[in-house]
């Protein structure tokens, strides 16, 4: 499934297969933050206890996606992919039988969802350099198609709360074998469609790595630890957010089940949109790029001083938290952009598994940390939040620029201070 042809087509079923992989591994995580209440009666758990459901499966991606990074960079993305994909489906039959025949399956339940994170490790983060070796040096459509991905992720973070809320209304641990069976989907997918082109040069070897891995950092890493910063700050409200509004509909407005899934989906539905049109429109334009990221970063830290003021009023609540989804939507395809196109083709897969490890810790630790303020110190969180939220736009201002000579063209190589 290799191609060595330098005028490489890529094919609409490979942007399929390629959009897949983060469509199932956002269904893996975010269709359970829906049916969370549910797991604790039926699993006899705290709040606590069910956040560690989905940080379980973040720990696990949060350590191993610099590995991954790295092996498929030596050995090649597919072959990385591939057996990725086969630990999710695994883990999820773990965490199902556990759930459907075990008497006390919550420590099943979390073995899975680490086999999960694991496979997510090796999965979600290739695909971002991926892109990259398909298109070649095209930035354009590197842009492009990373917009795409990037709206297949949150897509099926609009999709997550739908099916995760209908499928455990049906059995409440339908949700686990469900992600093994979009899992083998996906496994078919990349196999039959996504053709990588075959690497002409020598793998670097472990050391030569380190030292060349070290010396980016050294060089480039005010504007790399920045783009880390965003997502980590973003993936822990996102997810905090999520947690905190699927306890809310339940214990204040009593609304369960699928309709619960329908209300969650709606700040996401605005998420979705947003990146797309954000992936198509900033193309190659590092300017554009940071004015997104700074509009968004202060519409982020405003909106979410409110959630918690707004928390009664579903409607306001909605609006709000719209408009938060919205932001964080643009933001995201800009982040993946800067890191793929700001990095050169060999330590791409190696900086950009870094960069999503960094977004899996602000996974991990949204849950559990809303779990603990939410009832004493939920207004509190909210306005710390956005007051980091403009610290790092601060960060932003000062460490992503253009340089003197791109003069302002698209090209976002070498253009960052």
């Amino acid at each position: 499934m290799e191609n060595t042809g330098k005028d490489q087509k890529v094919g609409r079923w490979c942007l399929v297969s390629m959009a897949s992989i983060p469509l199932v591994m956002t269904l893996g995580n975010s269709m359970l933050i829906p049916v969370l209440p549910i797991f604790e009666k039926k699993v006899d758990i705290t709040s606590f206890q069910s956040s560690m459901i989905i940080t379980s499966y973040s720990l696990a991606a949060i350590f191993l996606i610099p590995v991954a990074g790295y092996l498929s960079d030596r050995f090649g993305r597919k072959i990385v992919i591939l057996p990725s994909l086969i630990l999710a489906l695994i883990g999820g039959i773990i965490a199902g039988f556990a759930s459907w025949k075990g008497n006390d399956p919550y420590t099943w339940i979390l073995i899975g969802r680490v086999l999960q994170g694991i496979g997510a490790a090796g999965a979600t983060p290739i695909i971002l350099p991926l892109v990259g070796d398909l298109y070649k040096g095209d930035d354009e459509k590197t842009s492009s198609c990373l917009g795409l991905i990037e709206t297949s992720n949150t897509f099926g973070k609009v999709l997550s709360p739908i099916l995760g809320a209908a499928f455990a209304a049906f059995l409440w641990f339908l949700p686990f074998f469900s992600i093994s069976f979009f899992s083998l989907i996906s496994i078919a997918l990349v196999f039959f469609f996504i053709k990588v082109p075959k690497k002409k040069d020598e793998p670097v070897k472990f050391k030569a790595f380190v030292h060349k891995t070290k010396d980016i950092f050294k060089k480039e890493g005010r504007w790399i630890y920045t783009v880390f910063l965003v997502g980590v700050y973003l993936m822990f409200l996102l997810f905090a957010v999520l947690f905190f509004l699927s306890d809310n509909l339940e214990k204040i407005h009593d609304i369960y089940g699928v309709k619960k899934g329908l209300v969650l989906a709606v700040p996401l539905l605005g998420l979705c949109g947003a990146s797309y049109i954000a992936g198509k429109k900033i193309k190659d334009n590092l300017k554009t790029m940071k004015r997104v990221l700074m509009t968004s970063l202060i519409v982020i830290s405003v909106s979410v001083v409110f959630v918690g003021y707004t928390s009664e009023k579903l409607v306001l609540l909605l609006g709000i938290t719209s408009l938060f989804g919205i932001a964080m939507g643009a933001t995201l395809p800009v982040l993946d952009a800067l890191i793929t196109e700001g990095i050169e083709k060999e330590e791409r897969g190696t900086i950009s598994s870094f960069y999503s490890s960094a977004r899996f810790v602000g996974v991990a630790f949204g849950p559990p940390g809303m779990s603990l303020v939410m009832d004493k110190y939920l207004n509190v969180s909210f306005f710390a939040a956005g007051g980091v939220g403009l610290i790092i736009l601060w960060l932003v201002i000062k460490f992503i620029e253009a340089s003197k000579s791109e003069k302002g063209q698209g090209n976002t190589e070498n253009a960052f201070a």
